[in-house]
């Protein structure tokens, strides 16, 4: 199992999770701060970002306290976890910074491989039952994030959790990069693709909690990677890790989720693959990224902070 006592910086206990988010976010509130003439609202990113990054320190400062496991786990993986959320709702808003949306280079790579846009294609299969399931798989890989965290920290302890979270936070960086460095609309605000999306999607059930989400969260682009493929690949094979049934209990899931993404027109086919694929790196090189994290920190056995 990786594994990685605290270092301490400022008096805080220090994980590789918590080394992702503080570089992460300092990375963004610089560009903000330094670009802030290419934002609208430059200062409430920038302050909002700040805020959430206070309090997850605190937090951190929280746990050298508390021993309760249960409020331990709940503590540090709720506030890591909101903390990768403000990563990606922070590089949404700064995706435009010096690239314009790329849409029609996307429809170009599909174009070329395909005779039929997947997208127009997939419409095809829409029945009340698949769009059941579809939508089931979306909204759930919300709650699969941190009920695998539960199983993980209550059967393996807390070093296992926070393996779990160093990969998420890894994955969570290589998507809000990739927004930055190739902001893509996507197909429900990208006109040309939009048009063509002429069947109706049977809507009803877990369908209308998707269209909560993507009425009250989804904005233009935050595609490439799609966030939910990536991190739904590390999460699968972080199971097979700790928790080998688990890993095939979510396969029909996972699976789902890949496909949902386009079947529910919230990704283009691209999105999902590039998802994939950004996983594969994050999943080699962590333990390799742990291994280098100790030997930074000079760390023993791992002890709770």
């Amino acid at each position: 199992m990786d594994s990685s006592r605290p270092t301490r910086s400022a008096g805080l206990p220090l994980r590789p999770a918590d080394a992702v988010i503080l570089a992460g976010s300092s990375l963004l509130i610089l560009l903000a701060v330094v670009f802030q003439g290419r934002l609208e609202h430059p200062w409430t990113v920038i302050g909002r970002h700040s805020l959430y990054l206070s309090l997850y320190l605190a937090s951190i400062a929280a746990l050298r306290i508390l021993r309760p496991k249960g409020i331990r786990f709940l503590l540090r993986t709720a506030s890591v976890q909101i903390m990768y959320l403000q990563i990606y709702l922070t590089s949404r808003d700064l995706q435009l910074l010096f690239f314009a949306w790329n849409d029609d280079t996307v429809l170009r790579w599909e174009g070329a491989l395909f005779d039929v846009q997947p997208l127009v294609w997939i419409q095809k299969l829409y029945s009340p039952l698949l769009s059941d399931w579809m939508f089931f798989v979306y909204v759930a890989y919300v709650v699969f994030y941190p009920l695998l965290a539960a199983v993980i920290f209550f059967r393996h302890g807390e070093e296992a959790n926070e393996d779990y979270l160093f990969r998420l936070g890894l994955i969570n960086i290589v998507c809000g990069l990739g927004f930055i460095l190739f902001p893509v609309m996507g197909p429900l605000h990208w006109d040309k693709v939009r048009d063509l999306l002429t069947e109706p999607l049977p809507i009803r059930g877990f369908g209308q909690a998707a269209e909560y989400i993507r009425t009250n969260f989804h904005a233009p682009g935050g595609t490439i990677p799609s966030p939910h493929c990536a991190a739904a690949t590390v999460m699968w094979f972080t199971s097979l890790k700790y928790t080998r049934w688990g890993f095939w209990a979510l396969a029909p899931v996972i699976l789902s989720v890949y496909v949902s993404t386009v079947y529910g027109r919230f990704h283009y086919f691209a999105d999902m693959v590039i998802g994939v694929a950004a996983a594969v790196p994050v999943l080699l090189l962590s333990p390799g990224l742990q291994s280098a994290w100790n030997r930074w920190a000079g760390t023993g056995p791992a002890e709770s902070p």
